[in-house]
């Protein structure tokens, strides 16, 4: 049994680094902290190869990523692709990870969906190509609609995911109208579910007119209290999957880092196999 407890990105975690840790030296400083990374800029661009392998060789073997998926796989650009076009950007994104696949470290693939993606059953088409494609990896499916998880289709999603093994990509977020889901604490595959927190900033999840919208969405620090909640969640579910991995992305004002060290001393969990921690000498 494994919780692998990490973070979305490694760029932007000032609690991490010294003020001379250089962006290049980043991820290998990460690295002596956690022992697994959400890799997000794989969604904004597909990421060339000698990226991931200049990646795995700043990290230790026991390392691994969540890699999310390519943003026009997901349909945020909301443009229209023949199946064919589709399966041939997906090739693409298939070749750029090989790297981490090849090393075994590849924790997840992760399919985010926009908050537009409703339950319909072209989108349900939709994911069955993807599963068929991929049919090799681990994929993880996150949607942030909720009509997935209304009363009507409920069950029938869950059991959607667990016959197509999709791994279940549970959320912790405000409850903030249709393009929210609620929190379902159901894994949905043999070996892993993945839980990403995203706060809980009601006002600031839609987009309500705000200019900087981006930067306030997950604005967020969760309190002892709901730590400990979420601690005696991840046991549970640990019992019903092999892995947990838990991702926080509550960084707007740089929570993030501070409450995965928070989650990690709650659950007494200790990792022996990361990068060896750069001291300072006058700060250590």
């Amino acid at each position: 049994m494994t919780i692998r407890i990490g973070l979305t990105g490694w760029g932007d975690h000032p609690a991490l680094y010294s003020d001379r840790t250089r962006s290049e030296e980043k991820l290998s400083a990460y690295a002596s902290h956690f022992p697994v990374v959400e890799v997000d800029t794989a969604f904004y661009a597909i990421q060339p190869v000698s990226r991931y392998e200049k990646w795995l060789k700043e990290t230790p073997e026991s390392f691994s990523f969540v890699i999310k998926a390519f943003q026009q796989l997901t349909g945020h650009d909301r443009e229209s692709r023949t199946v064919q076009e589709a399966k041939d950007l997906m090739k693409h994104y298939e070749e750029s990870i090989q790297p981490v696949w090849e090393n075994g470290q590849v924790n997840a693939l992760l399919f985010q969906f926009p908050p537009w993606f409703d339950v319909r059953k072209e989108n349900i088409r939709k994911l069955r190509y993807i599963r068929e494609w991929m049919e090799d990896y681990p994929l993880a499916l996150e949607f942030r609609n909720r009509t997935w998880f209304e009363p009507n289709y409920y069950e029938q999603t869950l059991s959607f995911m667990k016959d197509q093994q999709w791994i279940h990509s549970i959320c912790d977020e405000p409850q903030a109208g249709e393009g929210s889901v609620p929190r379902i604490l159901v894994p949905t595959h043999p070996e892993k579910t993945l839980v990403r927190f995203h706060g809980r900033n009601i006002h600031g999840w839609n987009k309500n007119g705000r200019k900087d919208w981006r930067k306030v969405r997950f604005l967020y620090r969760y309190n002892e209290e709901e730590l400990q909640e979420w601690k005696e969640q991840a046991l549970k579910l640990e019992e019903k999957t092999p892995e947990v991995t838990l991702l926080f992305n509550n960084n707007s004002g740089g929570d993030a880092a501070d409450n995965a060290k928070q989650m990690q001393e709650l659950l007494d969990i200790k990792y022996d196999d990361l990068n060896p921690r750069q001291m300072d000498l006058f700060n250590f």
